[in-house]
């Protein structure tokens, strides 16, 4: 993932520093910004743009067929997000604008709006003080590809596109039974949303053009145009199914802008896998080391191998081992240290497991610079855990592993002589998971950026979810 080819000595606190402040992502839209914007002087135009700290406030285009639900879910994407609602409606509305006084009357004549004056309008509309502060949401605008080539040589630029889509005979039913409080300009439906005030129910008004003959006209105006306008936002586009419940359709929306766009960033992965024993965390580590070409560091197999190295702290550790008594942190972190200031580990990245267990040894990790930007904690109940592990058996005379339910043995003969390993004993699986999660919750407080992902699933499933962490900046933390 690193894009460097030398082995460039570069201190670990730099990327880090990177990463923490968005230093690459600052860079680049600035650049973008004094290309768009062609300022004269660059230096303050730089200046003042940072002081707006705005790169992160929302920009939404929200698009879909009549009756899909677009506007229904632009405004509550608007009202949980906390930012503004641009519709054909409200930039015709703007009282301020010699621009919305033309639109209106062209409107009122045509009931339509030229795409030039429409564009003029939106860009007029998202330079006021509000879009620039708190970001905008586009609902159903642009309409053409026409539209959105000219909304782009603006530098109007969404982070994300939402394209709803259903059948047109759901779609034609929908639309029949829809209804708006004209105090309030909320949508509602004779089958699927009726208010239960007496009071809103008796000012419900019937919208224009929402007849059987209509609907099936603007359908197939909008299956004419959106073919030519999705393919303009590549990258940022998501299509979502409206033939389900509004509110499935609104937390879908929500998850996909509150996720940011894969940087561009140089990027180093120091990953760090908690968990419960038999949570998959070796298996998760090894499968990620395979595709991402990282240093899989097990901590207990990094001991075990300064005891086989016969090194200055294996031999420290070696009485230790032969007691079966717990080694001290010092010394663990005194192995990990060496390891992880090792070339592989500094320019390849790594991902660790096995360390830290508790609250003291994350400080310590982080008391010698590691760390660790991306941290996942996977959780399994302790019915799945004791499945796994207690049913685990090896076979003395071959030295072959198996399990009594996923991987049975062969034979009766063989089935005779497994044996169990004492630590898979349900009374150890339970004493080790209760000493997981006495400690975990500290942990998560520590690595407060961290991801909690469900480990009872298929392997390859949680490794999808892990792998989706490491490829995509953190999600935003939206209330």
């Amino acid at each position: 993932m690193d894009a460097t080819t030398g082995p460039h000595r570069i201190p670990p606190e730099m990327p880090q520093y990177g990463e923490r402040h968005h230093i690459f992502e600052m860079m680049q839209s600035m650049l973008e910004q004094l290309l768009i914007h062609q300022p004269t002087d660059p230096v303050q135009f730089m200046i003042e743009h940072l002081h707006r700290n705005n790169d992160g406030v929302p920009k939404i285009v929200v698009l879909g067929p009549p009756a899909s639900g677009k506007t229904t879910i632009a405004m509550w994407l608007a009202k949980h997000l906390k930012t503004n609602l641009l519709t054909l409606d409200s930039l015709l509305a703007m009282g301020h604008s010699e621009l919305a006084e033309g639109a209106r009357r062209h409107y009122e004549r045509k009931r339509s709006v030229p795409s030039v004056l429409l564009v003029r309008l939106v860009q007029e509309r998202l330079l006021e003080d509000d879009c620039i502060s708190r970001g905008w949401i586009l609902d159903g605008i642009p309409e053409t590809r026409e539209q959105a080539m000219m909304i782009q040589t603006l530098g109007i630029t969404p982070r994300h596109v939402i394209a709803l889509s259903a059948p047109d005979t759901v779609l034609i039913e929908r639309n029949l039974g829809k209804r708006i409080d004209p105090q309030t300009g909320e949508i509602y439906h004779t089958t699927f949303d009726w208010p239960p005030e007496p009071e809103i129910q008796n000012r419900l008004v019937v919208p224009e053009g929402i007849s059987e003959r209509e609907t099936v006209q603007r359908l197939l105006r909008h299956h004419r145009n959106i073919v030519g306008v999705l393919p303009s936002y590549p990258g940022v586009l998501k299509v979502i199914s409206a033939d389900q419940p509004c509110v499935d359709v609104f937390y879908q929306a929500l998850t996909y802008v509150q996720t940011n766009r894969r940087s561009n960033a140089p990027f180093t992965p120091k990953l760090l896998l908690c968990g419960p024993v038999g949570s998959g965390k070796s298996l998760q580590a090894g499968l990620l080391a395979q595709k991402y070409g990282l240093v899989n560091l097990c901590c207990g197999q990094l001991l075990k191998e300064a005891v086989a190295d016969n090194s200055r702290q294996g031999k420290a550790i070696q009485p230790f081992f032969e007691k079966e008594m717990t080694v001290p942190d010092s010394l663990i972190l005194k192995v990990l240290n060496q390891r992880l200031n090792q070339h592989d580990c500094v320019h390849r990245g790594w991902v660790l497991h096995g360390f830290p267990r508790d609250l003291d040894q994350a400080r310590l990790l982080d008391s010698v610079g590691h760390k660790p930007n991306r941290v996942f904690f996977l959780n399994v109940p302790l019915d799945s855990v004791i499945e796994r592990l207690t049913l685990r058996r090896t076979d003395p005379v071959t030295g072959e592993r198996y399990h009594l339910i996923y991987k049975p043995p062969p034979t009766m003969e063989v089935q005779a002589r497994l044996r169990q390993n004492p630590k898979d004993t349900e009374e150890q699986v339970k004493f080790k998971m209760d000493l997981f999660y006495r400690n975990s919750a500290e942990l998560e407080e520590f690595y407060k950026q961290a991801i909690t992902l469900n480990g009872d699933q298929d392997p390859y499933t949680v490794f999808e979810y892990i792998e989706s962490g490491i490829t995509h900046p953190l999600p935003q933390r939206v209330p």
